[in-house]
């Protein structure tokens, strides 16, 4: 998947900061604190199809192409190639609209949480590299 910018010829630092500021329409924070960087997001196909996706702006229906297969909120920033924040409040207001649906990953929900002594293992080797 190409990048919003990909077909702009500017240079200038400043337009790229104004692009994620409008596709939120101005918002800089998410409006849900449930979403993480491991949630995982699936795409709810509504009754009337697909034909409802054509009020929805670009950076929405990517997320909903891409979410045909569940993706976590990491991987859906990363291809969309949008900040994180940028990336949770699209979420959220498909999640709003009732075309997504978020969870915590399986391996999180069926222990009833994070795994801590993984987690620290992860990191202490990290900080050995």
């Amino acid at each position: 998947m190409s990048h919003w910018t990909d077909h702009l010829e500017s240079d200038d630092a400043e337009d790229s900061l104004v692009r994620p500021y409008t596709i939120t329409r101005g918002r800089t924070a998410p409006q849900r604190d449930d979403l993480t960087l491991i949630t995982v997001v699936t795409t709810v196909e509504p009754e009337d199809g697909r034909a409802a996706a054509r009020r929805l702006e670009p950076e929405h229906r990517a997320i909903l192409e891409q979410c045909r297969t569940p993706a976590a909120v990491a991987e859906i920033a990363a291809e969309l190639d949008l900040p994180v924040s940028v990336t949770k409040i699209l979420i959220g207001d498909l999640v709003s609209l009732g075309r997504v649906t978020i969870r915590p990953p399986l391996a999180a929900e069926q222990r009833g949480g994070l795994n801590v002594e993984l987690l620290q293992a992860v990191r202490d080797g990290l900080q050995r590299l």
